[in-house]
Order: structure tokens, then C-alpha cells, then sequence
């Protein structure tokens, strides 16, 4: 397997690094005599670990309400319980909250007390998977940096919802019921940071409309999306990591330059409807064309350049960096063509 490196990415891993590294600095520092005291003001429900005193954890405890939380708390475990409120005051001395993990319970939103979430200032990561909401709960702290909601029943955003978040750099609305009148010109507004938007699982027909111009990745599989409209990526010019796999893509529904666009290193078309390979960009690197309709390859078609400049090992600015290929659940009958290995001459696995 060949591991890449991204700079935005690596630039992400080493800030949140450094971050995590500090954070452990200062508990490690903390003087074990005041343990006890951190054991005391502990909820009964919970557990608090002494060696991580910013931390409680409430999780599979069956609870049906979220217990007072003390105000030493950063991080705040509550997954899977019966929990159906986030109500004020459970919250009103946690002003210093980081993280809250509140997957798998039964919050709805009429269970979410106005207000009580915008209140949490220093909130970066707020995790609702796997609950009963309908829509996108609001309004939210504008510190906020990732907002996972997969796996509810969400059929609404709220205009506005997200017109404050400029830090948040992943929202995750996979697996819940957007529809493509939930996803209008404005409901991405205020998200000038994102770099990962996955709405990868619900039931759209058509691309989204006006996505965050800084977006890296972009999941969208498992929707009903027929057609990628003209020029559709260039109003997000960083976008990196594409995902359609199982929709409805058909080589109609491909504009003639459609996938051909630089910034894409891996492109996933895996379980559509395509019988031929559309154009790509030669700075693509991964290419997944898995299970689809193609019964051929001809390699001087898709080489995006000339065969001839290529076959010039000393052209090295214009050959294509296309490293994997897949192409099997195709009609596509082995041995691989010639003109393949000539255009691609960095592939490192073929799949057929």
C-alpha cells in the first residue's frame, strides 16, 4: 500500500499534535494531592480518572439525563445512554467544555433547551450521532471545529445555521434524510473553513449547490446523483479527495472535461452506471472505476496527455502520476494494455 502525504492534512495532524502534547504537559504537572478533591466533586453516575482530571466519562451508563458537570471538565463522554435533553443546567459551571461525545442516545430537537449549546464558548468538537434529531440544532458556538451528526434523521438545515462557524473544518450529515430542496444556495454559508464535508448516504438526485470554496473532501457517496453539471469544481479549487461511489452516474451524465480538474488526486466512481473511462487530469493519483459498465480500456483514449510525450522519460512535468487503478467488476477481460503502461508509468497496482 502506498501512503501519501498531503500537506493541508499533515499540516492538521502536527497543529492537533502539538495541541494534545500540551494539553498532557499540564496534567502531568498537576499535583496528585488534589486528587481527592477531583474524586469528590465527581457525579455519582461517572468516572473520573484521576491521571486525566479534565476528563469525565459517563458513557454506558444507562442515564436519562445528563448529571450536573463540574467546571474543571474539557472533555465530556456521554455515548450511549437513554439520554433524550441537553438541558441548561447540567452545563452551567462547564464553561472551560472541549469535547462533548453525546452518540447514540435519544436527543431529539425539542430535547435541546434554546440556547443551552451557543452558551459553550470553548466547545471545538460536539459528536450527536446516532440520535433522533430532524433537523441541524442551532445555534452553535462559533468556536466550534468538527460537528458530526451521521446517522440521524435530519431533513432540515435551518438558514444560517452554520453563518458563524468559520472555525469548523469537518461537518459530517451522513446517513440521515437530506433531500436536494434541503441543500440551497445559502445553507452553506459561514463555512469558510471547511476542509471535509461527508452527506455521503441520504437522498440526493443532484450535486450540492455552493460548496465551501476551501473544501478538501468531498463524500457523497451512496445518493441517487445522475448528472456532475458543467464546470461544477470550479467554484471548489482545492477539493482533493472526490467520493461518488453508488449513485447513478452515467457516461451521459459526465461533462467531456468533467473529472479533468488538477487538484483531484482521488477520484471514486466505484458502482455507477459508466461504460467508458472519462477524462482525467494527469496529476490524479488514485482512480476507482470498480463495478460499473466498462467492457474496454484503451490507454491512448484516457492517457491525459499525448502517448508520445508519455513515452519521453525525460518529460517528467507531463507524466500522469496515476499510482492505482481499479477496474474490476467491469467487463474488462485481462492482460492489462500496452498503452496503459505507457501513459501511466508511475502505476503501482492495477486492479482488473
Amino acid at each position: 500500500m502506498t501512503l501519501k502525504v498531503y500537506p493541508n492534512l499533515l499540516l492538521l495532524f502536527l497543529f492537533n499534535s502539538v495541541w494534545t502534547q500540551t494539553v498532557r504537559q499540564v496534567y502531568d504537572e498537576l499535583d496528585p494531592e488534589h486528587w481527592s478533591h477531583y474524586a469528590f466533586e465527581c457525579p455519582k453516575e461517572c468516572f473520573c480518572p484521576p491521571s486525566f482530571p479534565n476528563a469525565l466519562y459517563c458513557d454506558n451508563k444507562g442515564l436519562k439525563e445528563i448529571p450536573t458537570i463540574p467546571a474543571r471538565i474539557w472533555h465530556l463522554y456521554l455515548q450511549n445512554n437513554l439520554i433524550e435533553t441537553i438541558s441548561e443546567k447540567s452545563f452551567v459551571n462547564a464553561t472551560h467544555l472541549r469535547w462533548i461525545n453525546l452518540n447514540k442516545n435519544k436527543i431529539t430537537n425539542k430535547g435541546i433547551e434554546s440556547g443551552v449549546l451557543n452558551k459553550l464558548k470553548k466547545l471545538l468538537y460536539l459528536f450527536l450521532e446516532d440520535n433522533e434529531l430532524e433537523e441541524v440544532p442551532a445555534p452553535l458556538p462559533g468556536s466550534l471545529e468538527q460537528l458530526r451528526l451521521a446517522r440521524n434523521k435530519i431533513s432540515r438545515i435551518p438558514e444560517g445555521v452554520f453563518s458563524n462557524l468559520e472555525n469548523l473544518t469537518m461537518l459530517d450529515l451522513h446517513q440521515n434524510s437530506l433531500l436536494d430542496s434541503a441543500l440551497q444556495s445559502y445553507t452553506f454559508q459561514g463555512l469558510s473553513n471547511l476542509m471535509q464535508l461527508n452527506i455521503a448516504k441520504n437522498s440526493l438526485k443532484k450535486m450540492p449547490v455552493s460548496i465551501p470554496a476551501n473544501t478538501l473532501q468531498l463524500f457523497l457517496d451512496n445518493n441517487s446523483i445522475e448528472v456532475i453539471p458543467e464546470n461544477y469544481f470550479s467554484t471548489i479549487p482545492k477539493v482533493t479527495f472526490l467520493r461518488l461511489n453508488y449513485n447513478k452516474l452515467s457516461d451521459d451524465g459526465i461533462p467531456p472535461n468533467g473529472f479533468n480538474v488538477s487538484s483531484i488526486l482521488d477520484l471514486q466512481l466505484s458502482h455507477n452506471q459508466l461504460t467508458k473511462i472519462p477524462p482525467i487530469n494527469a496529476h490524479l493519483e488514485h482512480l476507482h472505476l470498480d463495478h460499473n459498465r466498462i467492457k474496454s480500456v484503451n490507454g491512448t483514449q484516457i492517457c491525459p496527455v499525448s502517448i508520445d510525450i508519455a513515452e519521453d522519460y525525460g518529460f517528467y512535468g507531463n507524466t500522469p502520476r496515476l499510482r492505482y487503478l481499479r477496474l474490476d467488476g467491469n467487463e474488462i477481460q485481462p492482460p492489462i494494455p500496452l498503452d496503459i503502461m505507457i501513459c501511466f508509468r508511475l502505476l503501482q497496482a492495477v486492479v482488473i
